[in-house]
């Protein structure tokens, strides 16, 4: 890749900014395409971007930005992007910055600027490296460079890789705030949606659907025209949860739910069931990990509830009570009854299935080999 340095002052490169949101950021008079397909959305905060303004205005050098050079002579971003458009909105006076003015700290847009500062911003210099090479020696940079330290998460390392239409198609659902992936599952996910986590959560999904990692996928369809089918399956992986689930409850905020709809949507589930059960479930004091409670009506596995276990100071009532003697040895016969107190586990005598509760009435001191053969059944 050949690289050369240049001194690029911000006017020219604020010069004709706009933001079209879904079509691009450019400026450079036209010439710069400042979010290229393979960049990650904005996602600098107040702090950070205003804490550009600040190095400008300073005279402090920023970091090194990286264009890269395309054979009409128009550039792209690779590395220096959420700087960049922090200047240009700051300039575009879409936000405001606090300025010493006699002492006092007062919100100034770039509109209110007096002509001296205005020009200390827009004559600052900008280190910028202008790359020219082929498109697997663009992406080789974007995947090992830092952008003001802020590093790529691994959904945006995978887009960098899988340009092309169907990735533009599939940002358009998933990947801007307010999309409609998110309003769809608005509660029922934590993942970032500008840093890709929505995307990469509905990938993971229909990926392990079809039984493909994430890389996979995006390869194979990285051509086609559109990305509905992915819209698609995450819109019924929804639907299926809000009509199964009918009434919502903060526990099913950042559940698995599409390997949840992979595994048990085929299955005939009554909504009013699951409902009371849930209901009964999350009453329970026995049941610790509420969460949990949907992975259980739906694989009756009961690992996911977390039932309470007997604290230490009912384990060592009920030892004492015991005499340390394990009542299944007793019962066989065993040439060992007596143990340590860290040679035996505490048992529900009833089940919880069964009614039983975490209380020492309902709680034995069983030798581990008793315990576990008792577990395992």
């Amino acid at each position: 890749m050949k690289i050369e340095l240049h001194e690029i002052p911000i006017r020219d490169v604020v010069k004709n900014y706009v933001d079209n949101a879904e079509n691009g950021v450019i400026g450079y008079d036209g010439k710069l395409n400042i979010r290229p397909k393979y960049q990650r959305e904005f996602v600098y905060g107040e702090k950070e971007r205003n804490a550009v303004i600040a190095t400008i205005n300073k005279g402090f050098p920023l970091n090194v930005m990286y264009w890269v050079k395309n054979e009409d002579g128009t550039f792209e971003v690779l590395d220096g992007q959420q700087r960049t458009v922090s200047f240009c909105q700051y300039v575009n006076n879409d936000f405001s910055i606090e300025v010493d003015v006699a002492g006092v700290l007062t919100p100034k847009k770039f509109g209110n600027l007096t002509q001296t500062e205005k020009d200390r911003i827009l004559d600052y210099k900008l280190l910028v490296y202008f790359c020219e090479g082929n498109d697997e020696e663009r992406l080789a940079w974007f995947r090992v460079i830092n952008i003001a330290g802020l590093k790529l998460t691994e959904q945006e390392l995978r887009n960098a890789n899988y340009t092309g239409t169907w990735l533009t198609s599939a940002k358009s659902y998933f990947s801007k705030n307010n999309c409609v992936a998110s309003l769809t599952a608005k509660g029922y996910f934590k993942a970032e949606v500008n840093r890709q986590g929505l995307l990469e959560l509905a990938l993971k999904w229909i990926s392990a659907k079809e039984n493909k990692n994430i890389e996979q996928y995006m390869l194979e369809h990285q051509h086609d025209e559109n990305a509905d089918e992915l819209w698609f399956y995450f819109k019924n992986v929804i639907d299926w949860v809000k009509v199964k689930f009918k009434k919502y409850r903060r526990e099913m905020c950042g559940l698995d739910w599409g390997v949840l709809y992979n595994e048990f949507s085929s299955l005939q589930l009554d909504a009013n069931k699951l409902e009371e059960e849930i209901s009964r479930l999350m009453l329970d004091s026995e049941v610790e990990n509420k969460k949990g409670i949907y992975l259980y009506v739906l694989s009756r596995k009961l690992k996911y509830l977390n039932l309470r276990q007997f604290d230490d100071d009912i384990k060592r009532q009920k030892y004492e009570m015991q005499k340390g003697i394990c009542p299944h040895c007793v019962a066989e016969h065993r040439e060992k009854t007596h143990y340590e107190l860290e040679e035996m586990e505490a048992d529900h005598i009833t089940p919880w299935c069964e009614g039983g509760k975490t209380n020492i009435d309902n709680c034995q001191m069983l030798c581990k080999e008793h315990n576990r053969l008792k577990s395992s059944k």
